[in-house]
């Protein structure tokens, strides 16, 4: 089966990528609208360039002294050629998720001013070339994902017992990079916001996206290396974490299944990407319509035609139906997540309204009742998690496989990822139409332009919601595959089962408790960047918002300033919590041993579900107060309630677009460390 099902992953992937070729051309031959449209577009584009260059440089050397350090302790251990491949496997890792981001953001960055300039004849045209260059972004990284484990694997010698522990390393490399790309890109894209927010809107009084403002830039410049290069390679790392953790549990039956437990996950990734790209395909705009309906439409089309092939991939790799029911469990988490995350982040529901009702009152009921939501939205999470941890489990058991429980587990954590091409482009249109939006805005466009673009916008906003609770909920199921990953690796190190972790003892019970208190420490970090470096932002805005001419606009704000003030600060202050991120697992592992890090991944790994959980949902339904008040409610823009929101939703923002989105990085980070450096813990 090994010289079907390989060769099939990587024919798919390769098509996923002419696929996306295709859709980047498509857009790219789009008109690029006004010459005001291509100024705005032109500063944005050479202000994401300039910081991803920037900030990828600086992620390279730390990610070159890491490998030094995974090869040195192999080397130590004397295992030479281990050393040499893992050490690879990293850097290819590496390697490629900054690579799938920096491509992904590329074609956002002129997707932009494309999806602005159709907007002024057609919202339907508008949506069609956002989402399309959302697409691109989607593809490309999930399919260079599944490209670089399926190399990664055959290049290391394709040993089914074997490998799987060794292309962990790529996974790790994932991790790394994503974990600087979207701290960095978050502490940058919130720390703009936070910046023109405050002093545009509050203090000066503009609207949003004003010509005069000199963050304007700074902020839409942020959407593409956040949202776009950020959440990019989160999500890669997502799909090449789980995947190699799937392969390594598939080691446990390989006397059952052979190769085919190793390579299905590969296999139905592969079956997902088909299923996405025909989804994507089927999403077409039409004039006064809701966007939403149209991608609500793909997804639920690609999630099915995922499910289809999840039985044609069971029956044929594995010949076991109960596995693939397991993998429903996890199609049906992916759709329970997005409903789950709309409810507590769009205006039409009640958390959203009691927040904007909060706001009459003054910004501190506002900010009371937006922490009441976010602690209120881990429950639903929580309880879904774990109904399908148990399902996938009892019926991985009922397969009557040893062992079957755990994988029934892993075979959840591929159905949900099954649709990640799709959710993927959903959350890349976001950034998109957002930049139209503030595009559209900064060339003064007519009324009727703004108009359209507001409703793409208002569904933008909504897409990135929905993804970060898909990213979370994948982060909880993937971690949860990892951590057994790693109790798999130890028993194969000490030779002799590792099943129980012990929360008595003394050093286990210490291991849990420092990895509770680091997802805490990171949080406060991150957001603790956003602060400094916002602060930066205020000030130079506030210099500039002395000068008459600039307030009167006869005079361009010095845009490049503030660009290059965020980026410097966002670089600067991303480095301690990463470095953090990675040498505090180490010294607990070095000091405490195995068992003590497997407390600390299993309750860092809980106190991070559910901390993202707050930090996401409250920062999303603050942002959409805000935005409901702009449409219309309680008394709309420029009331009191709308400047209480405004500060509400800056206090949200280094929640859900820094701290929340980094924490899933962070433990899909801690599992991939621990096997990776297993041999320094035993």
């Amino acid at each position: 089966m090994f010289e079907f099902a390989l060769p099939f992953v990587v024919i798919v992937s390769v098509i996923a990528l002419i696929v996306a070729a295709f859709l980047a051309r498509s857009v790219l031959s789009q008109d690029e609208g006004t010459p005001k449209m291509r100024e705005v577009a032109d500063a944005i584009r050479v202000g994401a360039e300039a910081f991803i260059k920037r900030q990828y440089s600086t992620i390279a050397i730390l990610a070159i002294i890491l490998a030094v350090v995974i090869f040195a302790v192999y080397f130590i251990s004397g295992q030479q050629q281990l050393a040499i491949d893992t050490a690879l496997a990293y850097l290819f890792g590496a390697f490629c998720s900054a690579m799938a981001g920096i491509i992904g953001m590329s074609i956002a960055v002129r997707a932009n001013v494309r999806t602005a300039s159709a907007a002024q004849t057609s919202s339907g045209k508008a949506l069609d070339i956002s989402f399309r260059g959302g697409a691109v972004s989607g593809l490309i990284i999930t399919a260079m994902s599944l490209l670089g484990v399926s190399l990664t694997f055959y290049a290391l010698g394709a040993n089914p017992t074997e490998t799987p522990f060794i292309i962990v390393g790529f996974g790790f490399g994932a991790s790394f990079v994503a974990l600087f790309a979207q701290l960095g890109g978050g502490i940058y894209t919130k720390a703009a916001d936070v910046g023109a927010d405050l002093v545009g809107k509050v203090e000066a009084g503009i609207p949003e996206d004003d010509v005069r403002n000199p963050a304007t830039i700074a902020d839409l410049v942020g959407d593409n290396v956040g949202d776009c290069a950020g959440r990019g390679a989160d999500l890669f790392e997502s799909t090449a974490a789980e995947n190699i953790g799937a392969m390594i549990l598939g080691v446990a039956l390989f006397p059952v299944f052979g190769i085919n437990g190793i390579l299905f996950p590969l296999v139905m990734c592969a079956f997902g990407l088909i299923a996405s790209m025909i989804g994507i395909l089927s999403v077409r705009g039409k004039d006064d319509a809701d966007p939403m309906v149209a991608l609500n439409r793909g997804y639920y089309i690609t999630a099915i035609i995922a499910a289809i092939f999840f039985y044609i991939g069971t029956m044929w790799l594995l010949g076991n139906i109960w596995f693939f029911y397991a993998g429903l469990v996890g199609i049906v988490m992916s759709v329970v997540f997005l409903r789950v995350t709309l409810y507590y982040t769009d205006h039409n529901y009640r958390p959203v309204q009691e927040i904007a009702d909060a706001s009459e009152t003054g910004a501190a009921t506002n900010i009371i009742s937006g922490l009441s939501v976010g602690l209120e939205t881990t429950a639903i999470p929580a309880i879904v998690i774990g109904l399908a941890l148990l399902t996938s489990y009892a019926l991985g058991t009922m397969s009557g496989i040893a062992s079957g429980g755990l994988y029934g587990t892993a075979v959840a954590t591929i159905g949900m990822l099954s649709v990640c091409a799709y959710v993927l482009a959903m959350d890349t249109f976001g950034p998109i139409a957002d930049n139209a939006g503030g595009i559209v805005e900064m060339s003064q466009a007519p009324e009727s332009v703004r108009k359209r673009m507001d409703r793409l916008d208002s569904a933008g906003n909504t897409t990135k919601a929905l993804t970060k609770g898909y990213a979370i909920g994948s982060a909880a199921l993937a971690v949860f595959l990892l951590f057994n990953a790693y109790m798999n690796d130890v028993a194969h190190l000490i030779s002799k089962p590792f099943t129980t972790v012990n929360l008595a003892a003394v050093p286990v019970f210490v291991g849990a408790l420092l990895g509770a208190m680091l997802i805490f420490l990171f949080a406060s970090l991150a957001i603790r960047a956003v602060s400094k470096t916002a602060q930066y932002v205020i000030t130079e805005v506030r210099e500039q918002f002395k000068d008459p001419a600039i307030m009167a606009g006869t005079k361009k704000p010095d845009y490049a300033r503030v660009i290059d003030i965020t980026t410097v600060g966002a670089l600067k202050n991303m480095v301690l919590p990463g470095i953090i991120a990675v040498a505090f697992p180490i010294i607990i592992g070095v000091t405490l041993k195995y068992e003590a890090l497997a407390g600390f991944l299993m309750v860092g790994t809980i106190a991070g579900i559910l901390l993202a959980l707050i930090l996401n949902n409250a920062g999303g339904a603050w942002d959409n107060a805000k935005k409901y008040i702009e449409s219309g409610a309680h008394g709309g823009k420029g009331s009191d309630a709308h400047k209480a929101a405004v500060i509400g939703d800056t206090v949200g923002d280094p929640c859900k677009d820094t701290a929340g989105p980094s924490l899933h990085v962070l433990i899909k980070l801690l599992a991939t460390l621990t096997l990776v450096l297993v041999p320094l813990f035993i």
